[in-house]
């Protein structure tokens, strides 16, 4: 393009502060373009005004210019768009008044993980609240090299409907430059300028890594750039000490030591196992084998999770290759072994093969093991019909689930108490989870362990591998192979004839997802070590009737995805001895226990597991307490408790309650995207739990609820009061700010506030009161929280949870049938007999800060509720405070005291009342 430019007539003019990119743009296709700069005087200094002229395919002349035309409003004074500045938005609230001084730079690197931005809404806001003024740095690493307009301070408004996005809106990416010593002196300078001095990371081991170089070199470096001249003494002199650093996991490998989970695991396991659920209808419509690959780098933790979350029918992990018999170890014969099991379970009735390939995958001689080998071979061996799926980035992205909402929200806002905290003398921590406990470990010992892993593979020592990942992999391993291959299978272990038993199952209460999983895990592991799994069917009213059937290995075929009960369950339990006044259940019926007792001893039941709620609890109690009378009930019996509401004593989670929330979350993020179409409109959802807030309190937290009402505080007029002054202010300071509002969320447990605050009382309350700036309605969730397809995490527990019943069951009932042949004298008995009623042989199995516990139910009554039906140790409970924090109840700016000051003021002229 020749000739002078500014004689032409454009088409149209657009004002860009960044025309370096559109120019990077134009250069990439066949449009002709030119660049034209002139210098420029402004009040700050020399600039210059850039003009870039392009032809558009309909031959029109358009401009792109870093200058605003004057019917624009002014970006800057002089008129003129800064290249290193991001356009100001007026739809901000200002940084905190009362700032601690301390900054701190956020960067999401590496890959990408659902929940990232979870932790990022959690860093920032807590941040605000306490102080600290929250940097983003766009592109990870490279924007920290960068600098300018990729690090950004963030305000309340900027994450403000982040917790439902996947991916990470303040981008990642592949930073070659922060490798060389050029690269990371720039990052430093690039951190002072910002007045930086503290940094939250959230990537994997390599991100990590990097990370804590930087701290160790911050010294050094800073005192290089002032010796360059590159920083001024003033400008370095606050940073002279260590920098801070704090690591948070985002990886959806979970491949990282010292923590059971890391940010976007979770999600990307739900998101294989509803791609298995669809594969395996149609494997089974058409009797296909389906060869899947799961991501997870060298860790193997997503494809074993997927394969006992889905039933897969064969798994090969990083580190433990096939083969796995000791018959073909030596000969490393794999294919065979493979190909014998799955012929074996055909030849069973099985209409389906499902082999899971991590993408790790090797045999014991290190070769890769690719999913088209593994098809050949099934072709070829076993003439199955066979398909290959990879299931790709599919399994990166998407809506974070519950828990990774959770988990990103409960370990940002650690993050930042370890940022105050934190001393120059302190190791850089990480951040990590311990069976439900939010910890911090040194971060270089975390990244080192992760390390050893891939080094035990390279040597071949694959039992270490298995050892240095989390506590319960191994033991989960040994649970999917036990109930997978059938008997003579390799890790089956069978018992002495005189020992194998006739063990008894149950469901009782309400259905709850994963008691079908419960139930499959159960079947197979008694059958494969020689005992009779007995199913009762319709709880204890299906016993008396005598629908006591033995279960088969085929019998529970695909009962792992299941919802519901295929036992069939309902709320009726056992009398109480003695029943005063005949009392009657809160739920179900009564059943005369004597006769619950022999119709136990009819059927020759030797062990108990019984699944479910309250109501199981109870007559687990009844039964106890009542072994004195009825010998028939002197057995060993355990429950494994499984209801949403998660408020069974002797445990921090049942069965279910992970499916429910990720029910609520689902449901309030639809109902959420209704109330932000109509900007001002609060919803009241209630949501279930009887007597315990756990899915409220959790439900807000994931979903990003401004307030929850649980039974536990229950709700007054000052509660209401103080929720409506909340709601009144924030959409009070938007309007006056002139941000777009989006609608809001409150959850209701079902019982709070009894009969007098309901869910459409609150609603009708907050309609009223919030007339002129929002609008309410409510909605009740129901029954959908106890149904649909379980969760992957409540599959896991479900099988990692039955299977130490099974064995403390194998214990409890050896134990007696050893005693019983002491004092018969009598060293072979073909039929055993199990008879104990010791306190320690009635329990409840449960999750309990870092260790699954059996604890016997009688000592569980301490801390039980009988009335409201409920424990006592509600470790749940302090979470409502941070839901709180995170709505913005414990941050306030002067603007939005003055909004509120406005609103009243204008209130109290229209209506005479000073009020809300």
């Amino acid at each position: 393009m020749d000739g002078d430019f500014n004689s032409l007539s454009l088409f149209a003019t657009f004002a860009s502060g960044d025309v370096k990119s559109v120019e990077n743009v134009l250069s990439k296709t066949k449009l002709p373009y030119k660049l034209i700069t002139k210098p420029f005087v402004t009040t700050e200094g020399n600039s210059e005004i850039k003009e870039l002229y392009t032809i558009d395919p309909l031959n029109n002349v358009i401009m792109f210019t870093n200058r605003v035309n004057p019917f624009t409003p002014a970006l800057d004074k002089d008129g003129i768009i800064s290249e290193n500045k991001k356009e100001s938005s007026p739809k901000k609230s200002p940084l905190p008044k009362n700032s601690t001084g301390k900054s701190v730079g956020i960067i999401t690197s590496g890959g990408d993980s659902s929940g990232m931005n979870a932790a990022v809404r959690a860093i920032v806001r807590v941040a605000l609240t306490k102080g600290i003024t929250p940097y983003a740095i766009y592109e990870g690493y490279q924007g920290m090299v960068d600098g300018g307009d990729k690090i950004k301070a963030l305000s309340w408004e900027d994450v403000g409907d982040w917790l439902a996005i996947g991916g990470t809106e303040i981008g990642t990416a592949r930073c070659q430059e922060f490798r060389t010593v050029e690269g990371r002196l720039t990052a430093v300078r690039n951190l002072v300028k910002s007045g930086i001095d503290a940094l939250i990371i959230c990537g994997g081991d390599g991100s990590l890594t990097g990370a804590d170089f930087l701290r160790a070199e911050w010294t050094e470096f800073v005192d290089r750039l002032v010796k360059q001249k590159r920083l001024t003494e003033e400008e370095a002199a606050p940073y002279r000490s260590q920098l801070t650093i704090v690591g948070l996991v985002g990886s959806i490998d979970n491949d990282m030591a010292q923590t059971d989970l890391t940010i976007g695991a979770m999600t990307a396991l739900q998101r294989i196992c509803e791609a298995l659920d669809s594969i395996k209808s149609t494997a089974m419509s058409h009797q296909r084998a389906f060869v899947v690959e799961v991501m997870g780098r060298h860790c193997g933790w997503l494809g074993l999770m997927a394969a006992i979350a889905c039933g897969a029918d064969w798994l090969f992990l990083p580190e433990l290759p096939p083969p796995i018999g000791d018959e073909f170890i030596a000969s490393g014969d794999w294919e065979t072994e493979m190909c014998d099991i799955l012929s074996k379970e055909r030849k069973l009735g099985n209409r389906k093969t499902i082999v899971i390939v991590c993408e790790g995958a090797i045999d014991r001689n290190l070769k890769p093991i690719k999913p088209e080998y593994v098809k050949d071979v099934l072709t070829k061996r076993l003439n199955f019909d066979t398909r290959v799926t990879c299931l790709g980035h599919v399994q990166r992205g998407g809506v974070p689930c519950a828990y990774d909402r959770y988990l990103a929200t409960v370990q940002g806002a650690e993050a930042v108490n370890a940022v105050i905290e934190t001393t120059p003398t302190t190791p850089s921590p990480m951040i990590g989870i311990s069976n439900n406990k939010v910890i911090r470990v040194p971060l270089k010992n975390a990244v080192a362990q992760t390390k050893e892993v891939a080094k035990a593979i390279a040597r071949k020592d694959f039992k270490r591998a298995m050892e240095l990942r989390d506590p319960e992999f191994n033991s989960s391993y040994n649970a999917y192979i036990e109930s997978t291959i059938l008997a003579d299978g390799p890790g089956t272990r069978k018992v002495e004839e005189s020992k194998r038993l006739r063990v008894g199952i149950m469901h009782v209460g309400a259905p709850a997802g994963g008691m079908n999983a419960a139930t499959r895990t159960f079947v197979r592991l008694c059958l494969n070590r020689g005992h009779t799994p007995l199913g009762i069917h319709n709880g204890f009213s299906g016993l008396i009737a005598d629908q006591v059937q033995p279960i088969q290995w085929q019998d529970v075929n695909g009962w792992v995805s299941m919802g519901g009960s295929e036992l069939g369950i309902n709320r009726d339990q056992p009398s109480p001895t003695p029943n005063p006044l005949n009392a009657k259940p809160q739920f179900g019926n009564y059943i005369d226990t004597g006769l619950i007792a022999f119709h136990m001893q009819k059927n020759n039941i030797q062990a108990l597991m019984i699944i479910g709620g309250f109501e199981a609890y109870t007559s687990l109690i009844t039964l106890t307490k009542a072994r004195e009378l009825y010998p028939g009930l002197c057995i060993p019996m355990i429950l494994l408790p499984a209801t949403v509401s998660n408020n069974v004593p002797g445990t921090d989670f049942s069965l279910g309650c992970d499916t429910a929330l990720n029910c609520i979350v689902d449901a309030c993020d639809t109902i959420k995207q209704s109330a932000s179409s109509n900007r001002k409109r609060v919803f009241v959802v209630e949501v279930q739990g009887g007597n315990c807030g756990y899915l409220s309190v959790m439900g807000a937290l994931a979903s990003g609820a401004s307030s929850c009402y649980i039974p536990e505080e229950g709700i007054t007029l000052d509660t209401l009061q103080k929720d409506i002054n909340h709601l009144v202010k924030r959409y009070a300071y938007e309007e006056s700010a002139n941000i777009p509002s989006y609608g809001r969320l409150i959850l209701r447990n079902e019982t709070a506030g009894n009969k007098t605050y309901t869910t459409d009382v609150i609603s009708t309350i907050l309609k009223e009161e919030g007339k002129g700036l929002f609008d309410s309605r409510s909605a009740v969730l129901g029954h959908l929280q106890q149904g649909g397809i379980p969760s992957p995490l409540d599959r896991i527990r479900a099988t990692r949870l039955t299977v130490n019943c099974v064995d403390w069951l194998q214990e409890m009932a050896f134990k007696s049938i050893d005693e019983h042949k002491k004092s018969s004298n009598l060293s072979d008995i073909r039929t055993p007999t199990v008879f104990t009623k010791g306190a320690e042989t009635a329990t409840v199995i449960g999750i309990c800060g870092a260790d699954i516990k059996i604890t016997p139910i009688l000592d569980l009554l301490a801390e039980t509720n009988l009335n409201k039906r409920k424990g006592t140790n509600e470790w749940w409970l302090g979470l409502k405070d941070l839901t709180k924090t995170l709505a913005k109840y414990e941050y306030e700016t002067e603007e939005e005291r003055a909004a509120l000051e406005k609103v009243l003021g204008d209130r109290k002229q229209a209506t005479g009342k000073n009020k809300l």
